[in-house]
C-alpha cells in the first residue's frame, strides 16, 4: 500500500462536542482540510464507522495538482453512545487517477486495493468543560477521589464560630420542643379536669331525677286508700244533702 499522497488537516484526530447527557451540540462543525502537493490528480473519498451520525460534505471528489478542499462534517442530533465513543474513526482514502480516464465511478471500481491510500484519524469528544470522553476512565477515577477527600477538606475549612451557632440552635430547638411539651401536659391535665367534673355533673343529675320520682310517689295516695274514702264522702254528701232538704221544711 502506497504512502498517503494527501496532506491532511488535522493530522490525527477529529474533535467533537457534546453536552453532559451525550448529546452532539447543534449546529457544531469539524473541518478537515486535504491538499493535494503532488504534480497528480488524485481522488479521495472520506469514510467513517458511524456513517448515520455524521453528514460528511463533501465525501468524494477530485484534487487537481497544488489544490486543496475543505471538509465540512457535522454531527446528526442524536446521542453519543458511551459504548461506542471509541469506535468512531474517519478514514481518508485516495488514489491517484489514471491518465485519460474521467468517468470517476468507474475507477473507483476498477481500482485493485494494492494502489488505495488510505489514512484514518480518530474521534474526540469533548464536553464544556473540554473534558475528553475517551479519558472518561482516567477522570472518573480521579474524580472519585476528589469526592473523598472532598468531606475532610471542607470540614477542615468550617469556621468554629459556626459550629457553636450549630449547637446553639440544636439547643434552641430542644428548649422548644420541651416547652410544646409541657403544654400538651398540662392541656391533657385540663382535659381530664374538666372530664372529670362533667362525670360528677352527670351524676348529681341522675340523682336529681331519682329523688324527684321518689318523691312523686311518696305524696301519691295508695289506691287502696282511695278506694276506702270513696264511700265515706258518699255519705257525707248524702248527710250534708238530706240536711238541706229537712232544713227547708222546718222552715
Amino acid at each position: 500500500m502506497p504512502n498517503q499522497v494527501l496532506t491532511i488537516d488535522p493530522q490525527n484526530e477529529l474533535k467533537f462536542k457534546v453536552d453532559f447527557s451525550g448529546l452532539f451540540e447543534q449546529g457544531f462543525t469539524t473541518h478537515m482540510r486535504l491538499t493535494n502537493p503532488s504534480s497528480d490528480t488524485v481522488l479521495f473519498k472520506i469514510k467513517t464507522t458511524a456513517p448515520k451520525k455524521y453528514c460528511v460534505r463533501p465525501n468524494s471528489g477530485v484534487l487537481e495538482p497544488n489544490s486543496k478542499v475543505d471538509i465540512a462534517i457535522t454531527p446528526q442530533p442524536v446521542y453519543l453512545d458511551p459504548n461506542e465513543k471509541h469506535k468512531h474513526k474517519f478514514m481518508v482514502q485516495s488514489v491517484i487517477a489514471p491518465e485519460g480516464r474521467t468517468n470517476i465511478d468507474q475507477v473507483w471500481k476498477e481500482i485493485s486495493p494494492d494502489q488505495l491510500m488510505d489514512y484514518k484519524l480518530k474521534c474526540v469528544f469533548e464536553t464544556p468543560r473540554v473534558s475528553n470522553l475517551n479519558d472518561s476512565g482516567d477522570n472518573a477515577a480521579q474524580n472519585e477521589v476528589t469526592k473523598k477527600r472532598a468531606p475532610a477538606t471542607e470540614d477542615s475549612k468550617v469556621p468554629k464560630t459556626f459550629t457553636v451557632f450549630k449547637h446553639d440552635n440544636l439547643e434552641n430547638d430542644l428548649q422548644k420542643a420541651t416547652s410544646e411539651v409541657l403544654l400538651l401536659r398540662e392541656e391533657e391535665s385540663k382535659l381530664r379536669h374538666e372530664n372529670l367534673q362533667l362525670k360528677e355533673e352527670l351524676l348529681r343529675l341522675h340523682q336529681k331525677v331519682g329523688e324527684g320520682r321518689v318523691r312523686r310517689h311518696s305524696y301519691t295516695p295508695d289506691k287502696n286508700a282511695q278506694a276506702t274514702m270513696i264511700p265515706w264522702i258518699a255519705i257525707a254528701i248524702g248527710m250534708a244533702f238530706l240536711g238541706i232538704v229537712i232544713g227547708k221544711f222546718l222552715m
